[in-house]
């Protein structure tokens, strides 16, 4: 096996003679001794040249004039910007460039880190493409801090985030966002009502509010919000989603308008969301979402169900009605019940609304029970807002008073049984007919959902091969028009190099060609 050192990755040579420091618990670290005690910064020719334990070369120091673009490896930043000061050491050949303040300041190792709780490690990885266990992107340029027992790994910059326990902190960064965060000095700062992108609240003084510093013009956070996203939630497993862990994430707008897989609302493209670290996943959930739980029995089936005040219009698959208040849900399966169509839920509540007690039950009214106009208006007495006909209310007989669940809901879950007393009193016959007719809902919408994937894919392979015939023209084109171009200079590429040199704009287009993969043949 090639051992490495894990400073500088060059093989551990095994002999007799060689020394190295190797991890006492199992997390495979191995580093010389030389780059294990090598100097935080070492100059060698009067500060021009600096070996330094985050790459393989000596770095020299970069000149002024040639650091546009340039970027520093450990904070990022530009290396020419106006904000540093500091002097940069590069690696030409590696491209590789650091601030003189950023290599003085890292540190070989990190402990009690906010994060993780292990020490974490610096080790250069050139060869290492996997994702950082904060942002979830890749680590490049191979720099991290790494727990090799857990095999955990961060990005330099996420290892590093500035906190905020400081009082008078004026520029912060945190793992939700990938720039830096100013705190909003005057009132001319907020612009017009901007929101928080955890609390969805306006942002206004005197409540400390820190800014994206840089291009993003919608992205405020509250003080108090910044210390409410916990870092232990950066790497999560949720019930909703077990498969992989989720991250908290800013979800701007772009191609399409992202939806909760929890409760299929859309969510705002200016607030936060915790977002599958795979992107082939696709599976985001809102912040609310998120605090929510599995905890509600239901029987003949797996998994615990959810309950959700608001959704996106799902059918109930006890009823057959359209519902998005108060719905009980079984994430993984898809599965929607109305709270009230729950075995479980109480037939007879006490309501502050209504002097008599109000009973679970169908409308009474023959007339609602048997209309099916769309124009039709049905009310609450409580909201006095329309409501949906076809789903179960509370209702008072002496008096017709009608209640939907929503507006009663606090006295129905107080009332909601713990140790499912209720569903207890359905027969065992009817409970499996009750199972048997979700089955076959499931069924249905999964067989109609393959049909559809099945007919996307058929005009997606369509378009495929269109594009594939289109592609081939291309290049049969391309293939032609150098076949053309080789007859012109016999072949020669040293000849049409002489052609273009002393014209730029042949020159360019020669450039430019070349770089495609251009051939010169006859």
């Amino acid at each position: 096996m090639d051992v490495r050192c894990a400073y500088l990755a060059r093989p551990m040579v095994a002999h007799l003679v060689d020394f190295s420091y190797k991890c006492k618990l199992s997390c495979r670290f191995r580093a010389h001794v030389e780059c294990a005690l090598m100097p935080m910064v070492k100059y060698l020719d009067e500060e021009y040249t600096i070996p330094h334990f985050t790459h393989f070369h000596p770095l020299k120091l970069v000149d002024f004039n040639h650091k546009d673009g340039v970027i520093c490896s450990i904070c990022e930043e530009l290396c020419s910007s106006s904000s540093s000061s500091s002097s940069t050491y590069g690696c030409m050949g590696c491209n590789f460039f650091l601030h003189k303040s950023c290599m003085k300041s890292i540190p070989r190792q990190l402990i009690n880190h906010h994060i993780h709780p292990c020490t974490l490690i610096f080790i250069t990885d050139p060869y290492g493409r996997e994702e950082c266990d904060c942002c979830g992107e890749h680590i490049v340029p191979g720099m991290k801090f790494s727990c090799g027992a857990c095999e955990f790994g961060l990005h330099v910059k996420c290892a590093l985030f500035p906190t905020i326990d400081s009082e008078d902190a004026k520029e912060i960064q945190h793992f939700c966002h990938p720039h830096t965060l100013a705190l909003v000095q005057n009132d001319e700062e907020y612009g017009s009502e901007p929101r928080c992108v955890a609390c969805a609240q306006i942002c206004l003084a005197p409540a400390p509010t820190f800014r994206c510093s840089r291009s993003c013009d919608l992205f405020f956070l509250h003080k108090s919000c910044y210390v409410k996203l916990p870092y232990s939630s950066v790497n999560f497993k949720h019930p909703f989603h077990s498969k992989h862990p989720l991250t908290i994430k800013y979800l701007p707008y772009n191609d399409h308008i992202r939806t909760c897989d929890a409760c299929f609302r859309g969510i705002d493209s200016t607030l936060l969301a915790y977002s599958c670290r795979k992107s082939e996943c696709k599976f985001n959930l809102h912040l609310d979402c998120y605090k929510l739980l599995p905890s509600i029995t239901f029987s003949g089936h797996q998994h615990l169900l959810t309950l959700f005040e608001k959704t996106a219009d799902v059918t109930c698959h006890l009823c057959g009605v359209n519902c998005h208040n108060f719905v009980l849900r079984c994430v993984l399966c898809d599965i929607n019940i109305h709270f009230q169509c729950h075995p479980s839920a109480p037939e007879t509540i006490k309501h502050k609304s209504h002097l008599h007690p109000l009973t679970l039950t169908k409308s009474l009214f023959e007339f609602e029970l048997n209309s099916d106009e769309e124009e039709e208006e049905f009310y609450c007495d409580v909201c006095e807002q329309k409501r949906n006909q076809k789903e179960l209310i509370y209702y008072c007989a002496e008096c017709k008073f009608i209640a939907e669940v929503k507006c009663v809901f606090s006295a129905v879950l107080s009332l909601f049984s713990e140790d499912n007393s209720f569903e207890k009193e359905i027969s065992k016959d009817d409970m499996t007919e009750v199972c048997l007719e979700i089955q076959k809902w499931q069924v249905e919408n999964l067989l109609l959902k393959r049909i559809r994937l099945h007919e996307g894919l058929q005009v997606l392979e369509t378009k495929m091969k269109q594009l594939e015939e289109e592609s081939n023209g291309v290049k049969k084109e391309m293939r032609r028009t150098e076949g053309m171009l080789g007859n012109l200079v016999g072949g020669s590429s040293i000849r049409l190099i002489k052609l273009v040199e002393n014209n730029s704009q042949l020159r360019d287009l020669f450039n430019n060609a070349k770089n495609q993969g251009l051939r010169i043949e006859r």
